[in-house]
């Protein structure tokens, strides 16, 4: 599993290293959701309901619309500049452009149609001028700084990634453990100005560090448009499947149970990091581990399977015996909450399983293959998630959650298996010619 190791076999002499590596890569992700969820509930506590329900919903679309900018030219840069160094001006210039482009024609549209449906200031101009100064924060600057972790990750320079995940998510505890506990902000219009001077200071800091690496060439790489947009769309899916059951539960459910089962998701989301950590880590190695064709990576996914699998079953006992403390965090109201969390916490396990595979087809470039698992199953995700939640709230809901996550391993590791099989005898065949041709 040492990302330097092309055929992945490895010695003994990687494997602190690697555990090294894993522990700081891990433990800024689990600091960094710590941070998160501290500030989470800074801000339920001080904006109060209604004002706390605009702030999710719009942060809701924002992170369906932050996939959208750069148009998956993120994942290109670290694909190709993990294999070859000497591209990275040409990938880092491909980037902004595309993250520039995309993060405007997102902020105008969103600017243009939010306001209907959202009211965060009595005047019509200001209540524009909010919106749009959060959208550039939460799709913009949010895409702008995981740019500069990705750019780190590219270059195998796993402490300075860890260092961007763990100050912007602590730098976004200190913005509103300031500005509510001591400026007393309570409306959701300021904190979205203390909200964009927190992630303009932290994109500001993390290019400044980043202008070592080299300068940005201005141009399309062409060739990695298509695979750019193969990559995002799945994970654009995925954003709306995500929102599917929770749009329909708040359709048909009280609003303690919405909000119960709105923290319990966080929490899962926060379970999964200790497996994101492992994938993150190994991701520019699997790149250049499947230079010569994916079979010969098939060692080194089997590790990461097995790794994946022992940590996410880790973080869902965690999960389950922590559970009983989040009431103190959030509040007494919060009656489901305890027993939401632990009926969702195993869902980590098929989910690490399944995207070890995903991973693998990433890091290999089969992007079209990887898009239609993923994008299928989002789409067949999103209107089973729906229509269990509509006809049995929320018992409907947590089935279909599980029901979703098995399909997916199953769907997963079958594509990954098929191009495997197809590579080896693509392989075979060409050393029997070669053979026949020696021969002559």
């Amino acid at each position: 599993m040492a990302s330097g190791n092309a055929r992945g076999s490895g010695g003994r002499g990687a494997l602190l290293p690697m555990l090294m590596s894993y522990a700081a890569s891990g433990g800024s992700l689990i600091v960094s959701s710590a941070a998160q969820l501290l500030t989470f509930a800074i801000l339920a506590r001080f904006l109060g309901v209604h004002e706390f329900s605009l702030f999710v919903a719009i942060t809701a679309i924002s992170n369906i619309a932050v996939h959208m900018c750069g148009l998956g030219a993120m994942e290109c840069l670290v694909r190709r500049v993990a294999r070859d160094r000497a591209i990275y001006p040409a990938m880092l210039g491909h980037n902004i452009i595309l993250t520039a482009a995309s993060g405007l024609v997102l902020v105008l549209v969103g600017a243009a149609l939010l306001p209907f449906f959202f009211t965060l200031a009595p005047d019509p101009a200001t209540n524009v001028a909010v919106i749009t100064l959060m959208l550039v924060t939460n799709i913009v600057l949010v895409r702008v700084i995981v740019l500069a972790e990705q750019i780190f990750l590219a270059h195998s320079d796993f402490p300075a990634a860890n260092t961007v995940v763990v100050g912007f998510a602590v730098a976004r505890t200190l913005a509103a453990g300031l500005a509510c506990l001591a400026f007393g902000v309570s409306s959701l219009a300021t904190w979205a100005v203390w909200q964009f001077a927190c992630h303009v200071l932290v994109a500001i800091v993390c290019w400044r560090a980043l202008r070592a690496l080299g300068r940005p060439e201005y141009r399309l790489v062409r060739e990695e448009l298509p695979l750019g947009l193969y990559f995002s769309v799945p994970f654009i899916l995925r954003a709306v499947r995500q929102n599917a059951d929770l749009l329909v539960l708040s359709l048909t459910a009280t609003p303690e149970i919405v909000a119960s089962y709105s923290v319990a998701r966080r929490m899962l989301e926060s379970s999964y990091l200790s497996v994101e950590a492992l994938n993150r880590l190994v991701y520019p190695g699997s790149a250049r581990a499947t230079i010569e064709g994916l079979q010969h990576a098939m060692p080194r996914v089997r590790k990461v399977l097995v790794a994946a699998t022992l940590i996410s079953i880790a973080a869902a006992i965690a999960v389950f015996v922590l559970a009983p403390i989040l009431p103190f965090l959030f509040g007494k109201d919060y009656v489901s909450l305890v027993s939401f969390v632990r009926i969702l916490c195993w869902v980590v396990i098929p989910l690490a399983i399944w995207s070890v595979a995903m991973e693998a087809l990433g890091a290999s470039g089969h992007q079209p293959t990887r898009a239609a698992v993923m994008g299928l199953g989002s789409v067949f995700g999103a209107a089973l998630a729906a229509i269990a939640t509509w006809y049995a709230p929320p018992a409907g809901t947590f089935v279909s959650f599980y029901v979703i996550e098995i399909a997916m391993v199953v769907a997963a590791w079958s594509a990954l298996l098929r191009i495997v099989r197809r590579d080896r005898e693509r392989a075979q065949e060409q050393e029997l010619e070669a053979g026949m041709a020696h021969g002559r």
